[in-house]
């Protein structure tokens, strides 16, 4: 049974909007679309689908059953099992690897920021050329991008201060309909374009010719990292569920709202790119500097439309940074908070402090101190790689052992059925995943990432 120990919960809704805000990001809004461009259009979404079964489902409702029975931040939910202390080293792993990426992720949001109060002023008009200009030379300054980074952790700051239905659930209420609403206005606007249906087409029509064993790989980690497996995150938000909350519904319905966000990311910026002959497979630079320029051409007989569009796109980049942002704080703040015994105010401000330091160095290792590396990579070259390829999947991989093979069947058993309150049908499958697919999955991806197969 779970803890009785008094705790905020999550209501329905936000149990869904919470948990889906925490991974709808720019992964689904950026990532998601360049890699469909680069690997085969429709094929790789229908490998990203399978995947997301294979791997993201089981993986979410295993970080659950941890969160919600221990009740508490990452680090005590995994040693409230009572299999010794070393587990809680996989929570803990968990604080630590969401705060590196809140470090370097802000920097990100920041440039969000950053575009939306240049697309509002109208500076970011000009050609190709100008467009690339102008964002090597804003992310490479020593201020700009430090003072939006900062402001973007305390915004998140103030909403995790407000606690967990007051601040948490009510930003996810009002974000994730406003984000749904902007990415609807955007496709709309972008499928009404001059050959529009060329990039439609290419999202929908399967090229199974360019299936190769790299593609599911990628596939596979863009499941594995959109879901936000492995960043204790899943775990953390689990430890605000009611024990009446149904674990594999709601990681199901979670998944489906975070594959539609991708999808109609893909709706949004390829029908504008093939209107213009533009292919959106330009990796990390789409966003800043790929897109801008289709904007502009693909509504230059409509300036005014090209100039709200900018607009609506870079506040859509920074909704969605923030729904993110909001669950990596909450992480630390619920750690330092229960185990410092400190405020909620105390525990945020820790988190914030610390990781805007990060933030900070970060941005500068791009520029003005490019000397800041590790390993041979800017310091936010290296936390992206550090996260992404080494904690995300060891975490991941323990929290699939521990569930699979240590806890006791009988309280996964519980925990999967809510105390037998209802139906376990997909039970044995789901262990049967978590117990081999997933991690063989898991490995799969640390592997291709490195680039070992």
């Amino acid at each position: 049974m779970p803890q009785t120990e008094k705790r905020a919960n999550f209501g329905k809704i936000g149990v869904i909007l919470a948990t889906a805000g925490s991974a709808v990001g720019l992964g689904n809004i950026w990532r998601f679309p360049y890699m469909t461009g680069q690997d085969g259009g429709a094929a790789f979404i229908l490998l990203y689908i399978v995947c997301v079964f294979l791997l993201g489902i089981p993986g979410m409702v295993a970080e659950f059953i941890v969160g919600r029975h221990g009740a508490s931040n990452a680090a005590r939910a995994y040693k409230s099992f009572g299999k010794g202390r070393w587990w809680s080293i996989v929570g803990g792993m968990g604080v630590f690897t969401s705060s590196i990426i809140l470090g370097f992720y802000a920097v990100v949001a920041g440039w969000c920021l950053q575009y939306l109060t240049a697309s509002i002023a109208g500076q970011i008009q000009g050609d190709a050329a100008f467009v690339k200009n102008y964002f090597l030379t804003f992310s490479t300054s020593a201020v700009i991008p430090v003072l939006w980074a900062v402001a973007f952790i305390l915004v998140t700051h103030f909403v995790v201060t407000r606690g967990v239905r007051e601040g948490i659930e009510r930003a996810s209420n009002i974000l994730m309909p406003t984000l749904f609403l902007l990415l609807l206005i955007l496709v709309i606007a972008s499928c009404t374009l001059p050959n529009a249906m060329n990039g439609v087409r290419f999202l929908f029509h399967p090229d199974f010719s360019r299936l190769t064993k790299g593609v599911f790989l990628d596939a596979l980690g863009q499941a594995f990292f959109s879901l936000s497996l492995g960043t204790a995150c899943l775990c953390t938000y689990a430890s605000y569920f009611s024990r009446h909350t149904n674990l594999f519904k709601s990681a199901t319905q979670i998944a489906f709202l975070d594959t539609i966000v991708a999808i109609l990311a893909g709706l949004m910026i390829f029908p504008a790119a093939f209107s213009v002959g533009i292919r959106p497979d330009s990796g990390p630079s789409l966003i800043f500097i790929t897109l801008p320029n289709v904007f502009q051409q693909a509504f230059s007989s409509m300036p005014i439309v090209g100039y709200l569009i900018s607009i609506l796109f870079y506040a859509l980049l920074a909704l969605a940074a923030l729904t993110s942002t909001i669950s990596m704080h909450e992480i630390g703040t619920s750690f330092f908070r229960e185990e410092l015994h400190l405020s909620r105010r105390g525990g945020a401000w820790i988190v914030t402090a610390s990781c805007s330091v990060l933030a900070v160095f970060c941005s500068l290792s791009m520029g003005s101190w490019e000397g800041l590396r590790l390993f041979g990579m800017p310091l936010m070259d290296f936390c992206d790689f550090f996260t992404a390829q080494v904690l995300l999947p060891l975490g991941a991989f323990l929290t699939c052992i521990f569930v699979g093979w240590v806890i006791p069947q009988q309280v996964v058993s519980d925990e999967f059925t809510n105390w037998g309150t209802i139906r376990g049908t997909f039970y044995r499958l789901w262990l049967f995943m978590i117990r081999f697919v997933a991690p063989l999955c898991i490995i799969a991806v640390f592997l291709h990432q490195v680039g070992l197969i």
